[in-house]
């Protein structure tokens, strides 16, 4: 029984011996495999000697980015570890980085270092990306790079709804435009003071006055106006050599050619033919198809405000296919999709009549914009407006299956905004709507500014009688007072209708406002989409509106129905009833009858007068 006892205690102490060194192994095992966790979903490219998890990452480590500050190229810039923070915004953990080199302390946080590397003991932690509005030192949130590598992780192809347009309203350009530019604004800055870094938006070939006017499109959109080159320093040769590496300027040409509108970052990661960059959203589209290009930063600009890169945008070497909030993703070798751009200007100071052909990046987000920027910076590069002005244009913009849409038109006193308007909105109601985003071909423009003013007013208005019988004409003489205070007299004869009844009518004489309020007041179904042929159509009718014309409406009893846009003017009052009936549930309205004239004056009339016609039996 002894022996027994000793046997057991002898072999308890056996185990005890060995357990120690097995079980202390063991716990190291599950010590460091927890250290080197691999981030859920990115199993197949993740490799922890090139990449350091978040769970890893303490205060105080070893670390640097790589970043272009001068024409020396990518350049190695230490920083310090602060901390991990997480969820410091819903579902956003960062690293908190400061930089340590003299360079980064003089300057600030930069525009244009969103997706500069960061390595921590020598592995890629994350971008560079975030910082905090008029922050006085380097101080950096860096997106984990396990959230950049995930950004194309799912299939799911995603799109945001540019703008809440109501389609049941007849289509009104300057409230499209509104909506448009509201839907930039609203793309503003994260919770807790913390605000992408600025992406330099370098332009060239735009006058500085334009790009200034520029400012509260862009800066919504995340977006630091500033003017650069049209091209870079250095042979031809050495520009094509510049490739997207990790710490390389990457650049997006929004637009390209005569006019040149070009974003840029850096770029983070670049795996096989992928580019991975920014470290937050360009515009957090979802997927995207934006040209992607090198570039070459030739200094860093020191602002009170913000510092940035200044740059040059060089070469399209591939596309930008995905853009999501903790960065974009390229590829390296795909052309991208772009709308082709003609602009011609014949400006009243310019001896030469000059045309600039550009290629623009075709987003529904983006392209109203930059072809208002690009419109607006051709016609005013020579000289600004004159302080009196009339403006003819004429645009056409060229969509899939050959059709196109076409218009022709004056403005005076208004600047560029009425022709602006019209293009952009256009363009934005074909590129995004809610029956089928339709493909743009190609947008010409002719822009001619003419040194003076064509507003003018109906002065006075007589009838050869106001008392007529149906069948008779009477002759309408109106008298239009030019701006300069000219008189000039216009008549117009109207046939008052054999079958009208007795009664008193009412017949206005406007300029295009007055006419414009009466059509879709009238005969609102001309302006309303149902579906593209619909859309097409009522762009086509609001475009028809012209501007230097002098229209007479005499209008008329109702009579029969529009059935959602079908006329059905002749239809016999006892089916009217019936149709009217409201369980049909279809959208049915009296049909308005009028009997309308115009007369081509050259003026825009700013006024209306309405006079009164009794039929008598």
């Amino acid at each position: 029984m002894k022996k027994t006892i000793q046997f057991l205690l002898l072999y308890i102490s056996s185990l005890t011996i060995f357990a120690g060194p097995i079980f202390g192994a063991n716990q190291q095992i599950f010590a460091n495999s927890e250290s080197v966790i691999i981030p859920k979903g990115l199993e197949h490219i993740w490799d922890s000697a090139k990449y350091i998890s978040l769970n890893e990452i303490k205060p105080g480590m070893e670390a640097y980015c790589l970043t272009e500050y001068s024409l020396a190229g990518i350049e190695k810039f230490g920083l310090d570890v602060i901390d991990v923070v997480r969820d410091l915004d819903v579902g956003k953990d960062i690293i908190l980085v400061k930089g340590t080199d003299e360079r980064f302390i003089r300057t600030g946080p930069v525009a244009g270092c969103s997706g500069s590397p960061v390595y921590i003991e020598g592995r890629l932690a994350g971008a560079l990306a975030y910082t905090w509005s008029y922050s006085k030192e380097p101080l950096y949130a860096a997106t984990p790079i396990e959230d950049m590598l995930a950004i194309d992780q799912n299939n799911i192809r995603t799109k945001q709804a540019v703008f809440n347009y109501d389609f049941t309203k007849p289509i009104n350009f300057a409230q499209i435009n509104i909506s448009y530019k509201n839907t930039l604004t609203r793309l503003t800055k994260t919770a807790s003071g913390l605000n992408p870094l600025p992406c330099p938006l370098i332009t060239s070939g735009i006058p500085a006055k334009v790009s200034e006017q520029f400012k509260s499109i862009a800066e919504p959109l995340g977006l630091m106006v500033v003017s650069g080159g049209g091209s870079a320093g250095g042979s031809q040769e050495e520009n094509k050599n510049i490739k997207l590496v990790p710490g390389a300027c990457l650049g997006v040409p929004l637009v390209s050619g005569d006019i040149k509108l070009s974003t840029m970052g850096t770029v983070t990661e670049v795996i096989g033919d992928k580019v991975y960059g920014f470290g937050h959203m360009l515009l957090g589209f979802g997927d995207v198809d934006l040209p992607m290009a090198t570039g070459k930063v030739h200094t860093i600009v020191s602002n009170m405000e913000s510092s940035f890169k200044m740059a040059t945008v060089l070469d399209t070497v591939g596309t930008l296919k995905t853009d999501k909030s903790t960065g974009v993703i390229g590829h390296i070798g795909v052309s991208p999709k772009t709308i082709p751009l003609k602009i011609r200007i014949d400006h009243c100071s310019d001896s030469q009549i000059r045309t600039y052909n550009c290629q623009i990046a075709s987003n529904e987000l983006i392209t109203p914009a930059y072809l208002e920027l690009a419109l607006s910076g051709a016609a005013q590069q020579s000289s600004d407006l004159p302080l009196e002005h009339m403006i003819e244009y004429n645009f056409n913009i060229g969509i899939e299956n050959g059709e196109h849409i076409s218009c022709r038109n004056i403005s005076t006193d208004a600047g560029l905004n009425e022709m602006l308007g019209e293009c952009t909105a256009v363009v934005s109601l074909l590129m995004d709507n809610p029956y089928k985003k339709l493909d743009i071909i190609s947008i010409d423009c002719e822009i001619n500014v003419k040194p003076k003013n064509i507003t003018s007013n109906i002065w006075s208005v007589d009838m050869s009688s106001s008392k007529v019988k149906p069948g008779d004409t009477i002759e309408v003489g109106v008298i239009i007072e030019s701006y300069l205070g000219g008189k000039k007299k216009y008549n117009q004869k109207i046939e008052i209708p054999k079958d009208l009844k007795p009664g008193t009518y009412d017949l206005s004489i406007s300029g295009p406002k007055g006419y414009e309020q009466f059509l879709t007041k009238a005969a609102p179904h001309k302006f309303v989409a149902q579906n593209v042929p619909d859309l097409i159509e009522a762009i086509h009718n609001a475009l028809e509106i012209y501007r230097d014309r002098l229209y007479f409406i005499l209008v008329l009893p109702s009579g029969g129905v529009t059935l959602e846009k079908a006329e059905l003017p002749d239809l016999p009052a006892s089916k009217t009833i019936i149709m009217q009936d409201k369980k049909r549930g279809l959208n049915i309205r009296p049909y308005q009858h009028w009997i309308e004239k115009s007369i081509n004056i050259g003026e825009v009339v700013t006024n209306q007068k309405v006079m009164k016609i009794t039929v008598e039996q």
